[in-house]
């Protein structure tokens, strides 16, 4: 598994307001797919959850418009225990138009966080 991740995408009508700027909650949705395309060589345990998120930072910088081309770059930033901090920029030609963190917390069966299985922390250390 790579740390970094980059995801293609072009901003859609149904993506955008009646200006043709890209909606603010569409973001998350982008960060979404781009972070599960990431992760899916990750395997989760029988039984387990897995990862969720627990927390979400945005900032948006400059609009993306109908039509626009950008990446999403994605990398952890953070490794910890039960939880792990990505860092998802979103760029259109050498241009930051929005940086999110995200905590994701790693749950367990019982629906309650607990270490990340050593299985999955090797994969995210390549």
């Amino acid at each position: 598994m790579k740390s970094e991740h980059i995801f293609n995408f072009a901003v859609a009508y149904a993506d955008t307001d009646a200006e043709g700027v890209m909606y603010h909650a569409r973001y998350i949705e982008v960060a979404e797919r781009a972070r599960s395309n990431w992760s899916r060589e990750i395997v989760i345990p029988d039984g387990d959850v897995g990862f969720v998120v627990r927390e979400l930072d945005i900032k948006y910088m400059r609009p993306l418009l109908l039509n626009d081309e950008f990446v999403v770059e994605t990398h952890p930033t953070k490794i910890g225990a039960a939880s792990m901090t990505i860092e998802q920029k979103f760029v259109k030609k050498d241009e930051i138009c929005a940086i999110m963190h995200i905590t994701i917390a790693y749950l367990g069966a019982n629906m309650r966080p607990c270490a990340i299985p050593e299985t999955i922390l090797n994969m995210l250390n390549k």
